[in-house]
This record gives C-alpha cells, sequence and structure tokens, in this order.
C-alpha cells in the first residue's frame, strides 16, 4: 500500500463499480488514518457511496469508528427532525445503519443567532484531512453557489429560491428553508485532500465546465482544482463530455 496520497486526478468509472471504488478508496484512507477527520455531503449522488460504507462495514472490510465526521451544509428554517435536513439524511443513510459510527459534528442551526454555527461550522472543518463534496447542476459544491469566491469561508448563504424549492420537491421539507450554512470554498481548500464526486449523463456538462473551461464565480467547483490532492470521481455518464476523458 502507497504511504503517500495521490496528486490531482480524474477517476472515470463504469457506473456499477462507481460506489465500490469510491468506498474503497476511502477504506485506504482509514487505513492510513483511522482518526481520518473529514466533511461528507448529502444529495442523490453519494446515497449508493454511503450503502457501499454500511455493507463493507458489515462484511468487516473496514470501519469508520475513529473517524470524525463534519457536516458539508445545512439548511436553515427547518425544525430538528425535518426529513429534509442535511442532519437527518445522513444519520438515515449511514450513521444509523453502522454498528460503530464516526464522531459526527452537525451543524447547529436552531438557535436565534444564525452566524454563529457558521463559525462554530469553520473552526470545526479547519485542517480537515479529506473534503467530500458533490457538484450542483450549477456548478455549487455545498451551498457555495454561484458568485462565491474562492476566498470565502464557512458562512450563511441566501440561496436561489429554486434551490431552497428542491428541499420541498425532493426531499420532503415541511417548508421552504430560508437558506443556508455551508462550508467555504477557502475551507475545503485548505483540507489535506479533496474529493469531487460526480454522477449522471446530467452532470457532464457542468463537469465539463467545472474541470475544462476557466475558472470563474459562475462556477464555484472550478475553483476546485487549485487544490494539488483533487480526486474526481466521475461515472462514465457524467465524464462524456469531457475531452480528458
Amino acid at each position: 500500500m502507497s504511504s503517500t496520497v495521490p496528486a490531482s486526478r480524474l477517476v472515470v468509472l463504469p457506473s456499477a463499480a462507481w460506489a465500490s471504488t469510491v468506498a474503497s478508496e476511502l477504506a485506504d484512507r482509514l487505513a492510513r488514518r483511522p482518526s481520518l477527520r473529514l466533511c461528507l455531503p448529502t444529495g442523490d449522488t453519494p446515497t449508493p457511496f454511503y450503502a457501499e460504507l454500511v455493507a463493507g462495514e458489515r462484511r468487516g472490510a473496514w470501519s469508520l469508528a475513529g473517524a470524525t465526521v463534519v457536516l458539508l451544509d445545512e439548511w436553515l428554517g427547518l425544525p430538528p427532525g425535518d426529513p429534509a435536513r442535511c442532519d437527518v439524511r445522513l444519520r438515515g443513510e449511514l450513521f444509523d445503519l453502522l454498528a460503530s459510527p464516526p464522531a459526527f459534528v452537525p451543524i447547529a442551526v436552531d438557535g436565534a443567532d444564525v452566524d454563529e454555527p457558521a463559525t462554530a461550522l469553520d473552526t470545526a472543518a479547519s485542517g480537515l484531512d479529506l473534503a467530500v463534496v458533490g457538484l450542483g447542476m450549477n456548478g455549487h459544491v455545498g451551498f457555495n453557489e454561484p458568485g462565491t469566491r474562492p476566498e470565502d469561508r464557512s458562512r450563511v448563504v441566501r440561496l436561489a429560491r429554486s434551490s431552497r424549492e428542491a428541499a420541498t420537491a425532493r426531499y420532503g421539507a415541511g417548508a421552504v428553508p430560508s437558506g443556508g450554512v455551508t462550508i467555504g470554498l477557502a475551507t475545503i481548500l485548505e483540507a489535506g485532500e479533496v474529493w469531487l464526486l460526480v454522477t449522471g449523463e446530467r452532470k457532464a456538462g457542468i463537469l465539463r465546465q467545472a474541470l475544462e473551461e476557466p475558472e470563474g464565480i459562475d462556477c464555484p467547483a472550478s475553483y476546485l482544482r487549485r487544490h494539488p490532492r483533487l480526486t474526481v470521481f466521475a461515472d462514465e455518464a457524467a465524464a462524456s463530455g469531457l475531452r480528458a476523458s
């Protein structure tokens, strides 16, 4: 087993092998550092990856027990237990299914001071070993939507109404969220490693923009190319528009 973390790379996989490969890569990092500190996203893309992590733990292939997971982002304005909340979804898809779950750092968004959770989040996410993020259709990572600058740290964000309405349309929120809190791009870029998870043909265009077109605030994911240890895990459908593929 290599003792070093790979440099930036694009990993294109058949859809059937995508989730198991990403899970095996995480197992490799856990073998090197059982106390791994990482952030994890919610959304549709990582769901099969989380299912593979659960299956692997059950067959004794790896354990997340010594790791610490910081939540990537969270909605504002949804009550505790709402099915669309990111903490609820990550617990339901991963932590509650593990025999020995990792330590979990959610985002405390239920107080009156909306700036306090952003400050606490930036502290928790500083110095991560690994930042795992997905790619939004408009190029966002976390809740870092178009207009985000690479120097922006963890903060409260205003979300487009279309983004907020996704919480009700796709995830069953009881109300439209008022905004969000997210780990910032600057904080993500400080992590030891960054993984960008992308699947599906509908992401092909935005993945091409993120990796092959000039970086800019219209596609915040494009700034991830600045990281010397960026790995893009894409399935063949998502990578179909890339010249590099």
